[in-house]
């Protein structure tokens, strides 16, 4: 008499596939919340990118170029950070507003920089960017830009 075995099945239990779409809600969950608030104001990549504006102008007026000059404005829709004094030595930098705002001297506010590197704001200027947070940035009279008061 031979003895037949049941085939063993293979593959995931009923258990074993509803954990695993629950993981994968729970991830995905968390996932969105990384990515749903991309469009607000950065007040960091705000920060970054007037220091970064700031270098190059500085750069510039060290080397003896003439777009020793940075400008930073209010558009209706960004913040324009343009280093250079004319269309050929022009560079312009945008960051989204996203409904923020800017308090640095008005709309525009252009400052220009000397052969040593140091704006001519005649001291320290603090520049206000506000939104759903703010942040306060300090270009002080050596040049140097950094979060925070003055």
């Amino acid at each position: 008499m031979t003895k037949m075995n049941a085939p063993r099945s293979s593959g995931f239990t009923l258990v074993e596939l509803v954990i695993v779409i629950i993981l994968i809600g729970v991830l995905s969950f968390l996932g969105i919340g990384l990515f749903a608030n991309r469009g607000a104001f950065s007040p960091l990549l705000a920060t970054q990118q007037l220091a970064s504006a700031t270098l190059l102008a500085q750069q510039a007026a060290l080397a003896g170029n003439v777009g020793n000059t940075l400008t930073v404005s209010q558009e209706s829709d960004d913040f324009v950070f343009i280093v250079g004094a004319d269309t050929v030595s022009e560079r312009e930098f945008r960051l989204a507003r996203n409904g923020a705002s800017f308090n640095g001297g008005g709309t525009s506010f252009p400052i220009t920089f000397n052969e040593f590197g140091r704006p001519d704001t005649g001291g320290n200027r603090l520049f206000t960017f506000s939104g759903d947070s703010t942040s306060t940035v300090c270009l002080s009279s050596l040049g140097a830009v950094y979060g925070g008061n003055c």
